[in-house]
């Protein structure tokens, strides 16, 4: 081959060299990477704690903005509705009797009394049903029916077994706490991976070792995600609890409240529950955040 068939019919290497991307090519390229850098510096903004502190208070200020609105325009009544102002005052009036503060802490007492009962118990359920195939083949139906029975139905079994003293109203509110833990914990339990179960017994792990080592904290989120259901529903049974027969608490203010027509202390009442339950939940969010970093 002569150098003219060389540089007339051999291969151009130009066309085996790549070529470099155009400017649009490129922009297309950091297009991508700086959606994901401005996704991440999203997320940080919004996992900041004043950034979630305000923006939780946000809502509830266009809330009230918007109640005393309603109320000072006179689009609702007094007797329906009435005025912030007028919550406020009816809790200073019941704070200065120093009745406020009772109805408060006799809640709370009852609330974490039966909360701490009532997750004790349904852990340990959760732990022979999902652990045991036995006990799941035992007690799983029963719970199941049991869980169907609304809370009310339970009030005339407690007072006619247990009179009408604290012990009935407790009972009540552990009842509801139990079965939001045992039905969490119980189903995490069943659904830890296998491959892990068998790593651990492949490192002679038996019995308490291989739970404490492996399953428990495979099963660390979804614990507290029950027990953050149960405080919730705890909340929730306080009310009914309340009904049988009391003479204070929260759950009382609101029932009397409402015979003697006192809607600014139903208000109260409400706000009051709502703000207490919140206050929990959000201890119950730290001791998460230990939890997650001690066991995951």
């Amino acid at each position: 081959m002569t150098a003219s068939d060389q540089q007339g019919g051999g291969v151009d290497q130009t066309l085996l060299l790549p070529d470099h991307p155009s400017a649009a090519e490129q922009e297309a390229l950091r297009g991508p990477r700086a959606a994901v850098r401005n996704d991440a510096g999203i997320r940080r903004t919004w996992d900041r704690p004043g950034v979630r502190v305000l923006a939780g208070l946000l809502l509830p200020a266009l809330i009230l903005i918007a109640w005393q609105l309603v109320t000072s325009s006179g689009l609702v009544p007094p007797y329906r509705l009435p005025a912030p102002a007028s919550v406020f005052t009816a809790g200073v009036e019941l704070a200065q009797r120093g009745e406020l503060w009772t109805h408060i802490a006799i809640s709370v007492q009852r609330v974490l009394l039966g909360f701490a009962i009532g997750s004790a118990i349904g852990l340990a359920a959760a732990g022979i049903v999902g652990l045991s195939r036995l006990g799941d083949v035992l007690l799983s139906p029963t719970l199941a029916a049991l869980r169907a029975v609304p809370s009310l139905a339970w009030v005339p079994l407690l007072i006619l077994w247990m009179q009408i003293g604290e012990e009935s109203k407790v009972t009540l509110i552990a009842i509801g706490a139990f079965f939001p833990v045992y039905t969490t914990v119980a189903s995490a339990l069943r659904h830890v991976d296998p491959q892990l179960v068998e790593a651990g017994r492949s490192f002679s792990l038996r019995g308490w070792s291989l739970f404490r080592v492996v399953q428990l904290p495979a099963v660390v989120p979804s614990v507290v995600s029950g027990l953050r259901l149960a405080l919730a529903q705890a909340w929730l049974f306080l009310v009914a609890a309340e009904l049988i027969a009391s003479s204070m608490g929260l759950g009382f203010l609101l029932t009397d409240s409402q015979n003697s027509g006192r809607v600014d202390r139903i208000l109260l009442s409400i706000v009051l529950l709502a703000l207490l339950g919140t206050l929990t939940n959000g201890v119950l969010a730290l001791v998460e955040k230990y939890l997650l970093r001690r066991w995951t």
